[in-house]
């Protein structure tokens, strides 16, 4: 299943999908339609639902089960992402019918910078063993920060600038705003990027920083580097027509932050026992695996994501509903910021070269 010919196929695949995303899609700027965002976040679940039952079907229930359980995980950390995303949008200012094609180039560097953490993060567990131990006990610290934040982590997330972001605007010379879709235009004899640029190395970076449990978390669930990208692949693929479906309802999601710490939580045990079980450090049990740690099946991982992620979310929606609580709202406005060199600005000449 990991031949290069599988990998080949399945790289040429994800980018096919992104072409057609982007010259189908995002070509036109435009925004969105709830309905419309609706029939592609559809399209995006199937397509993940088709290849799960592929493997099913070509490798077995087992790597099947793992997918489904990879993609799922994968797919509701990626729902916290949105949170983030709408900080960012608003920090940019950047105009509702461009924010498509942003997201859209923003997941795409997100998911080829994630490709190098999982190349990394599978070298590392392949040659030692003990690095189980290291993200097992980081998804616990990660699972019990998340609990006592709560919903005030959606709520109250600000947007910090990435050290690429950081670079760019000090080396590239920036326009004082938009210039329609352009990311790059010449002005003036020179040739100058736009803030539409900062604001997809933004999302990229910003995704990668605030997913760093999603990598441990995926691997505990199956050491398979195929099945690993592909959930990360299908998950971010959805991710851009899943924000316009949520946009509206990120601040009902109240106890979402629990349902995720219970996963990652359960994951990190769940690695910890696989770490006892290819036990090498000498200092514990003698260096050698320990026979009595249980084993945890995928299917109940799956099960408990699925519970866990469905049932946060639905009581979430019932609470809310009832007594109008919801997140913070201060940090989902697009708030007056004081003057920035590259504050959008839509009526400036726009010459692109």
């Amino acid at each position: 299943m990991e031949s290069t010919t599988i990998w080949l196929i399945t790289i040429l695949g994800v980018v096919a999908v992104v072409a057609f995303d982007f010259l189908v899609v995002v070509r036109r700027p435009h925004e969105p339609s709830f309905k419309e965002s609706v029939r592609w976040t559809l399209f995006y679940v199937a397509l993940a639902a088709v290849f799960g039952l592929a493997m099913f079907a070509w490798a077995g229930p087992q790597k099947g089960t793992e997918f489904f359980a990879g993609y799922l995980t994968e797919w509701s950390l990626s729902v916290d992402n949105l949170f983030v995303f709408l900080v960012i949008l608003a920090r940019f200012q950047v105009p509702a019918q461009y924010r498509q094609r942003v997201l859209l180039f923003g997941v795409v560097l997100a998911l080829v910078l994630r490709g190098l953490f999982i190349a990394a993060g599978a070298a590392a567990l392949h040659a030692f063993s003990w690095v189980f131990y290291i993200f097992g006990f980081f998804l616990l610290w990660t699972a019990v920060s998340v609990a006592r934040e709560g919903g005030a982590e959606e709520g109250e997330v600000e947007y910090k600038e990435t050290a690429l972001v950081s670079l760019a605007r000090r080396f590239l010379p920036a326009t004082d705003g938009y210039r329609g879709a352009a990311v790059m235009v010449r002005e003036n004899g020179r040739r100058l990027i736009t803030p539409l640029l900062l604001v997809m190395l933004a999302i990229g970076t910003t995704d990668v920083l605030f997913a760093l449990d999603s990598i441990p978390a995926i691997f505990g669930l199956t050491d398979d580097p195929y099945i690993v990208f592909t959930a990360n692949a299908f998950a971010l693929m959805g991710l851009r027509q899943l924000f316009f479906v949520v946009e509206g309802m990120l601040r009902r999601l109240i106890y979402l932050s629990y349902g995720l710490s219970i996963v990652l939580a359960f994951i990190g045990i769940k690695l910890v026992l696989e770490a006892l079980h290819q036990n090498s450090l000498p200092f514990l049990n003698g260096g050698e695996p320990v026979a009595w740690a249980p084993e945890i099946p995928t299917w109940m991982s799956l099960a408990v994501i699925v519970v866990a992620i469905g049932g946060a979310a639905l009581v979430s929606v019932i609470v809310s509903g009832r007594s109008g609580e919801t997140l913070p709202r201060e940090h989902h406005h697009e708030a007056k910021e004081p003057h920035d060199p590259q504050k959008p600005r839509e009526d400036a000449p726009v010459d692109e070269g």
